[in-house]
């Protein structure tokens, strides 16, 4: 975790390092640079803030408060993931109306208790350049929407935070984070047009690798989208929900499963969110066989690009599939 921690920063800083110092007069060496801290900023969320703010990269409390901080590094506010991911989507994972990780308003339909729009029809089609813009509402709209909301639900107060302190720190984690990331490219090279257009290409890199991860996981036409009964009322299992509601793809040691922080093992992170993810292979054989031999399903797809088409398949069935009533 040690390494792959300095790794992902790197791959992220020193690129930028790069674009700071505007060594060569070539356009499409800072434009290569701002891909690869695309790839950087991925990378962080995956494999270093996701396991920190679970509370799972380290058993010092203190060292996986750090850590959850990159996030804030790369635009984001760990407060509002945790309650966001931590609370709401592992508590009510695939739960339209709860769980706010599936839920993209009237833009995408993922679930048939949603009503149908004429656009849904074409959602297969838009939905993945959708998908790039995810980490810049982050910083532009959604976490100062998000803060707001998850106040008048008591969310942030369970955290510890009162809504003016994390206003305030939220508001001082941006302005931070902008200053550093446009300010300084700016002011290093003078070149306003190309910072921005860079800014936006690294956060639609990092937007579409991140979004499509996580999809693969919960938006397939293998998972299920329960409702609740009466009162708001979930009657099941929760450890069965998570099964049903989850799925895994390319379930093997490769690079790609390491630097996506094992959420190629999605299942065994939903079961066991505070397991570094480096046990998840071990932990899947397990997890595996003791579903076969209790008859629960155990979702998973061979590779990311049968995943992948098993999301696509699951947008355009919800694009024409009917209301439930």
């Amino acid at each position: 975790m040690v390494f792959k921690t300095v790794f992902m920063l790197s791959l992220f800083f020193i690129p930028f390092v790069f674009i700071l110092l505007d060594l060569f007069s070539y356009w499409w060496f800072p434009i290569l640079m701002w891909s690869l801290m695309g790839l950087g900023m991925a990378g962080i969320g995956l494999s270093v803030m996701h396991d920190a703010n679970h509370g799972a990269y380290s058993k010092n409390p203190r060292v996986n408060k750090i850590l959850g901080y990159c996030l804030n590094i790369v635009g984001g506010y760990d407060l509002n993931w945790r309650i966001q991911h931590n609370v709401l989507h592992h508590t009510y994972t695939n739960i339209i109306g709860m769980d706010e990780d599936v839920d993209a308003g009237i833009v995408l339909r993922f679930s048939d208790s949603q009503p149908r729009k004429w656009h849904h029809g074409y959602q297969h089609i838009y939905a993945w350049f959708l998908y790039g813009l995810m980490t810049i509402s982050w910083i532009l709209t959604k976490d100062f929407i998000q803060i707001v909301k998850y106040n008048k639900k008591n969310l942030v107060k369970l955290q510890g935070y009162s809504l003016k302190k994390a206003i305030i720190y939220l508001s001082l984690w941006k302005s931070f984070y902008m200053l550093y990331i446009i300010g300084l490219p700016i002011l290093f090279t003078g070149n306003v047009g190309l910072t921005i257009g860079g800014f936006f290409l690294m956060h639609f890199i990092a937007g579409l690798f991140l979004t499509t991860v996580f999809l693969c996981a919960h938006i397939v036409d293998q998972t299920d989208f329960p409702l609740p009964e009466e009162g708001g009322v979930i009657h099941k299992n929760w450890y069965i929900h998570q099964m049903e509601t989850t799925a895994n793809f390319s379930n093997r040691k490769s690079l790609f499963s390491w630097f996506i922080g094992g959420l190629n093992y999605q299942i065994e992170h939903h079961l066991f969110p505070n397991i570094c993810h480096i046990h998840y292979y071990q932990l899947s054989k397990i997890v595996k066989s003791t579903a076969e031999e209790f008859n629960v399903p155990y979702h998973a797809n061979n590779s990311f690009l049968k995943a992948l088409k098993h999301h696509a398949a699951h947008l355009k069935q919800m694009g024409s599939k009917p209301s439930l009533k």
